[in-house]
């Protein structure tokens, strides 16, 4: 068995760690609080390992919260532990790309695919991934580390999004797609624990 000669990792279709970017959105209490499409204990365990796994492939993260110095609360712990050096910047803006310094800080990544999660999935996920394929960004938001404020909402917010050319995917599927050869052994172990270890074979 021969595996194919590594594609470019800038220019392939699918995603790599050297041509994605992650944005983490108002990933706090009160938006976890207030989540009605699925299990907030899920919920919380797909982002914890949807973060774990862009932190084993080093992919570039912005991570953005809502209104924090206006006293709401701040990354929910399990998270904020995971992104200690992705220092998040507060905005009051529902909108994330209507945050000046977010949207610069897209723009430094240098990566043309944004791989999102954010709370709620039609409102901070949908508007910000409107913006983002507007202007020309590719756009894919982790369908099970995201949720609305009921099912429906979250169902109208990702066809809104894939409608206008979003590519959902799941964390599992992310971490394979990153990951895409096990021969490649760097991150055979993180991916091996993160998906199989810690979460499928336990549940």
């Amino acid at each position: 068995m021969t595996s194919a000669p590594v594609r470019d990792p800038l220019s392939d279709h699918l995603l790599t760690p050297e041509n994605a970017a992650f944005l983490f959105i108002d990933y706090q209490p009160n938006q976890l609080a207030t989540v009605r499409s699925m299990d907030p204990a899920l919920l919380l365990k797909n982002a914890v390992s949807t973060v774990r796994t862009i932190k084993a492939f080093q992919v570039p993260v912005v991570h953005s919260t809502v209104n924090v110095a206006a006293g709401q609360g701040s990354t929910l712990p399990d998270l904020a532990g995971l992104l200690a050096d992705d220092k998040p910047l507060d905005r009051t803006t529902v909108n994330s790309w209507e945050d000046i310094e977010f949207v610069r800080a897209v723009h430094a990544t240098g990566r043309r695919k944004l791989i999102i999660c954010a709370l709620w999935t039609e409102v901070c996920m949908a508007f910000t991934a409107l913006d983002a394929l507007r202007e020309g960004y590719e756009v894919y938001p982790v369908i099970d580390a995201i949720a609305g404020t009921s099912p429906e909402a979250h169902r109208t917010g990702l066809d809104r999004v894939i409608q206008a050319g979003a590519q959902p995917v799941s964390w599992v599927s992310l971490a394979c797609e990153l990951q895409r050869d096990w021969a490649r052994q760097e991150t055979v172990q993180a991916v091996v624990e993160i998906v199989l270890t810690d979460r499928l074979r336990k549940e």
